[in-house]
């Protein structure tokens, strides 16, 4: 059994018959090493200054500063964490503002066609800070996320309605959301070089209004058994929410978080990892480490945002690092799928999947121009693995 048969089981529905639990905490090989890619290697770069794997082309979907093609709308500065929305007749790309409240903040939506052709953009949210990462809710709601001390989550609406904060959700430094709806709850990232990882758990699934924030509590070693435990005190003050329980497992720079099939991915820039919690068996250890790729060079640094595809491929984007985006295969293969260049003062925000699974959109938040003004939105086209 390996890990995409496991994800494997979501994508296909309720039909699908389910793995027992007994045979799935040996599923797993980690953490992940170099080999060749699934597509092959990189071709030289397009005209987008990007490099693809043979039979893949780019598009330019939105730039900063400048009206969205076909529209009236404005696109915003530092585009960060993104997710797709299906819609009944095409889909929703929403997009985070990594700015301040004054420079506009909150984040953004592109609305697409079936055949993919952009057909509107608007505001989704306003007059919120430092919105970099977030995550996609069951109910089509999308959990955007403060990286400021005392930040707060905000859930939008892609698909219309009013932004509304969730302060039960917790205030510290926020990054990444992913909704686990097996257990009920989201799990959280926090942006701080001793942050946490936190899960919410609603009273009501779908209203998070309110609820139990609780913590992850763990040895300092990167593998072994963990549980949660409750925080005493959400708004985090005076006492920091990362300071209210002991035995608390501490993580450098929390990031990304991705879920599927009883397993969260979730990524720690500080120090190069991507993370696998085991929540059926609630053990976690590492399933990639920059240190541990052997031989090396290791392809990924700069570890940031993570999304999963239907085929069960991990893609991790680099802040920094050459900026690329890289491909963690089901055997626990990772190579680079995507390389952008002329942009090494830049950073690879909010990869995601159409539904079909044959369209990626991410952004490099301060594209060419190193400036949050320079932001480029992409849509990567091809034989994607589904």
């Amino acid at each position: 059994m390996d890990r995409r048969n496991l994800l494997r089981t979501t994508v296909l529905g309720a039909s699908a018959v389910a793995l027992p639990f007994t045979t799935w905490s040996a599923a797993y090989a980690a953490p992940a090493q170099n080999a060749s890619g699934p597509y092959g290697p990189l071709m030289p770069a397009n005209g987008h200054g990007i490099q693809l794997p043979a039979g893949f082309t780019s598009q330019i979907v939105a730039r900063s500063g400048q009206v969205v093609a076909g529209t009236s709308y404005t696109w915003h500065d530092a585009p960060d964490g993104g997710a797709v929305f299906a819609n009944g007749s095409g889909w929703v790309y929403v997009s985070n503002s990594e700015t301040s409240a004054g420079s506009g903040g909150g984040a953004s939506r592109i609305l697409f066609n079936s055949s993919g052709a952009i057909i509107g953009a608007s505001r989704i949210l306003s007059g919120t800070n430092n919105n970099c990462a977030g995550g996609k809710t069951p109910w089509n709601t999308w959990l955007s996320c403060e990286e400021v001390s005392l930040g707060r989550v905000w859930e939008t609406y892609p698909l219309g309605g009013t932004a509304v904060v969730r302060p039960a959700m917790g205030r510290f430094k926020h990054e990444a959301a992913a909704a686990d709806p097996d257990r009920q709850v989201i799990y959280l990232t926090e942006d701080e070089s001793n942050g946490k990882l936190y899960r919410f758990i609603p009273n009501t699934w779908g209203d998070l209004s309110s609820g139990r924030l609780q913590v992850l509590v763990a040895g300092t070693g990167t593998s072994g058994s963990f549980s949660w435990a409750a925080v005493p005190d959400p708004d985090g003050s005076p006492t920091v929410t990362r300071s209210q329980v002991s035995g608390a497992k501490s993580f450098n720079g929390g990031e990304g978080c991705y879920y599927s099939n009883d397993t969260l991915w979730f990524t720690t820039k500080g120090d190069n990892r991507v993370w696998q919690l085991n929540l059926v068996d609630k053990t976690y250890e590492l399933a990639y480490d920059d240190n541990l790729v052997n031989p090396g060079p290791a392809p990924l640094t700069g570890v940031d945002n993570i999304t999963g595809s239907t085929f069960g491929d991990l893609y991790v984007a680099e802040d920094g690092g050459n900026m690329e985006i890289c491909l963690i295969t089901p055997g626990d293969r990772i190579s680079v799928f995507l390389r952008i260049t002329g942009q090494s003062s830049s950073e690879i925000c909010g990869p995601a999947f159409t539904p079909a699974g044959d369209r990626l959109y991410f952004s490099s938040q301060r594209g060419t121009s190193g400036s949050s003004s320079g932001g480029i939105t992409y849509c990567i086209t091809g034989p994607f693995r589904t």
